[in-house]
């Protein structure tokens, strides 16, 4: 049988004029604190737009000091298994997502105690 026969390919140079080498600028530190960073912003709650805008239209305002301690129930009920809980405050309710760090829901407690409330497998109840 024959072969067929194909021309050789000529080779050319590769000409490096346009091509711009890239320095990293950044080093192993500058690193290690963004990932360190990173990770301490997954403990962060963070607030759905749905939420944000629940708690402005409802004139919730819940102060700095009140997110972090709901930010360290919510954690050590997602070490519990809780995936969606519910986070009563004196003055609000809202539906947090603990497996996702999220605020989904926030109303009022009066509207709180017209709602039933599904898909909640964890309660915190926070006195102020």
């Amino acid at each position: 049988m024959d072969r067929p026969i194909y021309p050789s390919l000529k080779s050319q140079a590769v000409i490096n004029s346009g091509i711009k080498t890239i320095k990293s600028t950044t080093s192993n530190a500058s690193f290690s604190s963004h990932l360190q960073k990173s990770m301490l912003s997954l403990d962060k709650l963070l607030i759905s737009k749905h939420a944000s805008q629940r708690l402005e239209q409802r004139g919730i305002v819940i102060d700095e000091e009140k997110w972090k301690q709901i930010e360290e129930k919510v954690k050590q009920a997602k070490k519990m298994g809780v995936k969606e809980s519910l986070v009563l405050l004196n003055d609000a309710a809202l539906i947090v997502s603990a497996k996702n760090n999220t605020v989904i829901t926030a109303m009022n407690r009066k509207e709180a105690t017209e709602q039933i409330f599904t898909n909640i497998n964890g309660t915190i109840i926070m006195n102020e």
